[in-house]
């Protein structure tokens, strides 16, 4: 079944296709539209109360010049919100402007976020603020035509300090002029004009002028480094690390993931390029190593990750740490032919997780597009990836007096969550002073690690190969395509899914 291809089925679950819909009569033709614009009108009517909008008396408006079918200026009532009396803002004229294609690099602390990606019922996520940034410093018109890619996507309550994206930015010079190095001492400070619109835990930190147009965050990138904080407790750190270096290899991690088949995702073969745990290094000068709270980190470095592989990975190697399963355990979950279906665990709590580094090719191998035109002209696109071909990539932009401001913001941060971890830390200190004077032969109390594990802790521990299995791969692609979800053909299976990054 994996050999051959599968993709999603266009057409969608519960849609109908063009052919069906010209054999409807035309009393199907108006219930069905009378059915979506009941829908419709019920959607706005939650998103207006969902995304938290002050604008009711409009949407109220609105309702009632649909109800009434208003087809003339006098229809229309007098008594309009105030808001729309304002003139409105002279909009920036983007034909007149040049662009330039640029990397820019992101940090955010996901904790209070819904993850990166945007999404339609909440506007709580890293991209809302993003889009909203830059198009309130008019540096794109809008996302469809900003040539927009991200290099991986958080899921919720995840940071990065190395988020990186591709787009195409308003830009002072012509394509022709845009690498001189006149132009990239005046061009405009991206990062500082968008940081005085973002929010404090998202910040711009960098930006890269590209050669080429096609260049992509996503596709140019061949390595990402994501790391994993976590307290010692009562975890042994060796044991830890033996069961890190078995996941260094190339192989299918399906039993290490949340399995997205349902969009089209088959492939989990992956390249872990390295993986460790070790000693934060902000820590390595104070404290004792056998402290509880000394805080510690796994380090992993790969081509690309699967949906949750991350969590999943730390939810074992905490299981290794505490003694419940051997680190040989690994190499028994990555024996898919052994074991084809994935024990049933929870992935540890996606709160510690940081994208932290992204390293990418200097030659895009990106397709060139001839046809490109909007002020980018056809600078890079007749690639050449061999070693004589000037590179695609160049060094970033950084700025003192910007990463002045940055770090201010960024002490900012620490200075609010530091006061609180100390406060914290001093209420755990007299706690456990009170127990140990009220019971001395009582153990202390080691909880720091388990927390991170998500669920309900079992009374009796049960071992992972002994634990009931998830459906497997082959079953799960059967099942969609029963729900005409996907569509399994006899063409050969491509890597298009190795380029996915979804932790």
């Amino acid at each position: 079944m994996n050999e051959k291809k599968v993709q999603i089925n266009k057409r969608g679950k519960g849609r109908v296709s063009r052919d069906e819909i010209q054999n409807w009569t035309k009393e199907q033709l108006i219930a069905k539209v009378l059915q979506l614009d009941a829908y419709n009108f019920q959607i706005r009517n939650l998103l207006q109360k969902k995304l938290g909008q002050n604008d009711s008396e409009i949407y109220e408006h609105l309702a009632e010049l649909e109800t009434n079918e208003v087809t003339s200026v006098e229809n229309v009532p007098k008594a309009l919100p105030q808001t729309n009396r304002k003139t409105p803002k002279r909009k920036f004229d983007f034909q007149k402007s040049h662009k330039r294609h640029v990397l820019i690099k992101l940090l955010y602390f996901g904790w209070n976020y819904h993850g990166l990606a945007v999404q339609e019922d909440s506007n709580d996520t890293i991209e809302h603020h993003l889009f909203q940034a830059l198009i309130r410093t008019c540096l794109i018109e809008s996302r469809e035509s900003a040539n927009y890619h991200r290099c991986g996507r958080t899921d919720k309550e995840v940071s990065a300090f190395s988020q990186v994206i591709s787009i195409d930015l308003r830009s002072k010079y012509p394509p022709e002029e845009q690498h001189t190095s006149e132009a990239l001492a005046n061009e405009v400070e991206y990062c500082t004009l968008l940081n005085r619109v973002l929010p404090r835990n998202i910040q711009a930190v960098a930006w890269m002028p590209l050669r080429s147009p096609v260049y992509s965050a996503r596709f140019d990138c061949i390595g990402r480094t994501y790391r994993y904080y976590f307290p010692k407790g009562d975890l042994c750190i060796k044991s830890m690390q033996n069961g890190c270096e078995l996941l260094a290899r190339h192989t299918d991690f399906r039993n290490f993931c949340k399995m997205d088949v349902n969009n089209g995702v088959t492939n989990y073969i992956r390249q872990i390029f390295k993986a460790s745990v070790q000693r934060c290094a902000v820590e390595q000068e104070s404290k004792d190593v056998e402290d509880a709270y000394a805080m510690y980190m796994l380090e992993i470095r790969a081509n690309a990750f699967l949906w949750h592989q991350i969590r999943c990975i730390m939810a074992v190697l905490l299981l290794i740490g505490e003694g419940k399963e051997q680190p040989e355990v690994i190499n028994e979950l990555l024996n898919v032919e052994k074991n084809p279906c994935k024990p049933q665990y929870t992935p540890a709590i996606g709160m510690p997780l940081n994208l932290f580094h992204c390293e990418f090719r200097k030659h895009t191998i990106q397709p060139g597009d001839s046809g490109k035109s909007n002020n980018i002209g056809n600078i890079g696109n007749d690639i050449d990836t061999g070693e004589s071909a000037e590179e695609h990539t160049s060094n970033w932009i950084y700025g003192d007096e910007h990463l002045q401001k940055l770090i201010e913001a960024v002490q900012g941060e620490w200075m609010q969550y530091n006061i609180k971890s100390t406060m914290i830390r001093d209420v755990l200190h007299q706690l456990e002073s009170i127990r140990q004077k009220e019971n001395v032969s009582s153990a202390p109390v080691r909880a720091q690690a388990w927390l991170l594990q998500d669920g309900v802790r079992p009374r009796q521990y049960q071992e992972l190969l002994n634990r009931k299995r998830c459906e497997s791969l082959e079953n799960r692609i059967q099942h969609f395509v029963k729900k005409q979800r996907l569509i399994v053909t006899n063409e050969p299976a491509k890597d298009s899914n190795l380029f996915s990054e979804n932790d």
